[in-house]
C-alpha cells in the first residue's frame, strides 16, 4: 500500500497518525474565535485544522434558505448559513495565521465552485465530506486540483464507496471510516471497519469520530487509522449544531497524548526481555534467573 503525502507528513501503514483538528463551522462566523481554535489545535500538537466551504445558494434550496430558523445572523436558515461562512479575505487571514504557527489546513468544498474559491489557498489537501461522497461532479473537480484527497465514507454503502473510488481513482487518496451522527452512538462506531476497508481498497484509511468521548478515537489508531480527525471547540455549551460532538481543549491534548502515547508501545512485535528487567528478574524469579542473566551478559 502506497503513503500519501500532505504538507510534511507521510500518511500510511506504520508511520505516525496524522491527527486533524476539525473546526468546520464552530467558529460561528466569527475570525477571531477560529483563531483562537487554531491555537488550540497548535498547543495540543495536531498536525491539521479542517475548515468547511460552501457556496450556499447551489448546497441549499430557496425552500430550505427561506425556512424560519431564529440565530444569531437572522430569522431564517439563510441567515444562518450565510453568517457561518468565511470569505477570501477572511480565508487569507485564516492562511496566514496558519502559516505563522506552523500547522497544515484546508478545508471540505461542498460544490464546484467551493473548490475552484478554495484554489485561491496552497492548501496542501482536500477533503470530501460524507455528504459530498457521491457527487460525482464535485468529485472529478476536486480530483482535478492534482492535490491529494482525503474521502469520508459515513452514511454510505459499499457499492457507493466503491464507486467514488472509481470516480477518484486510488492515488493520493485517503479514506475515512465514521459514523454520521452527532454525536455518534459508541455501538455504531463499528470501528473494525478501518482493516478490513484498508485491505478491500488498498489505500490509506483513517477515521473521523463524532462521539463524545476519547478512548475509541485512539483505538481507532490502534487498529490501523492513518489519520484521526475530530471536531474541537472552545466549550460544548457554545451555540453551535456540532459543539455537542466535539473535543473541548483539554480533550484534544488528551486524544493526541494517547495516541502518541500509543505508537511509542507498539514496538515490533519481538518478544525480547528488556535490560531494565533483569534486575526484576533477579530480585523475583526463583528458577533460572541467574542462567538469563549470565546469557544476557
Amino acid at each position: 500500500m502506497k503513503s500519501v503525502r500532505i504538507g510534511k507528513r507521510e500518511l500510511g501503514p506504520g508511520l505516525p497518525c496524522y491527527i486533524i483538528a476539525e473546526i468546520g463551522i464552530n467558529h460561528n462566523g466569527d475570525l477571531d474565535l477560529a483563531k483562537r481554535l487554531i491555537s488550540v489545535a497548535v498547543a495540543a500538537g495536531c498536525d491539521a485544522v479542517k475548515f468547511q466551504k460552501r457556496t450556499v445558494e447551489v448546497v441549499y434550496s430557496a425552500k430550505e434558505l427561506s425556512a424560519p430558523r431564529p440565530n444569531p445572523f437572522g430569522t431564517t436558515n439563510g441567515d444562518l448559513k450565510r453568517g457561518l461562512e468565511f470569505d477570501e479575505l477572511d480565508y487569507a487571514e485564516i492562511a496566514s495565521f496558519c502559516q505563522q504557527v506552523k500547522i497544515d489546513w484546508f478545508a471540505s468544498p461542498w460544490d464546484e465552485a467551493s473548490v475552484d474559491f478554495m484554489e485561491h489557498f496552497d492548501t496542501p489537501a482536500y477533503k470530501v465530506a460524507s455528504a459530498s461522497l457521491t457527487d460525482d461532479n464535485l468529485l472529478r473537480r476536486i480530483r482535478r486540483t492534482g492535490k491529494p484527497v482525503i474521502a469520508s465514507t459515513g452514511m454510505s454503502t459499499y457499492d457507493e464507496i466503491d464507486h467514488a473510488v472509481r470516480v477518484l481513482g486510488t492515488d493520493d487518496l485517503v479514506l475515512l471510516h465514521t459514523t454520521s451522527t452527532y454525536p455518534a452512538q459508541y455501538g455504531e462506531l463499528n470501528l473494525r471497519a478501518i482493516p478490513s476497508m484498508a485491505e478491500r481498497y488498498g489505500v490509506p484509511v483513517g477515521y473521523s469520530g463524532h462521539e463524545t468521548g476519547i478512548p475509541t478515537s485512539v483505538a481507532a489508531a490502534v487498529l490501523g487509522a492513518c489519520c484521526v480527525e475530530r471536531h474541537i471547540t472552545l466549550d460544548r455549551a457554545m451555540w453551535g449544531s456540532d459543539q455537542a460532538a466535539s473535543l473541548e481543549p483539554n480533550g484534544i491534548s488528551r486524544l493526541v497524548r494517547d495516541i502518541r502515547l500509543c505508537e511509542q508501545s507498539m514496538g515490533d512485535g519481538i518478544k525480547r526481555v528488556y535490560d531494565e528487567e533483569i534486575p526484576v528478574m533477579q530480585k523475583l524469579r526463583r528458577v533460572g534467573a541467574n542462567a538469563l542473566a549470565q546469557a544476557g551478559a
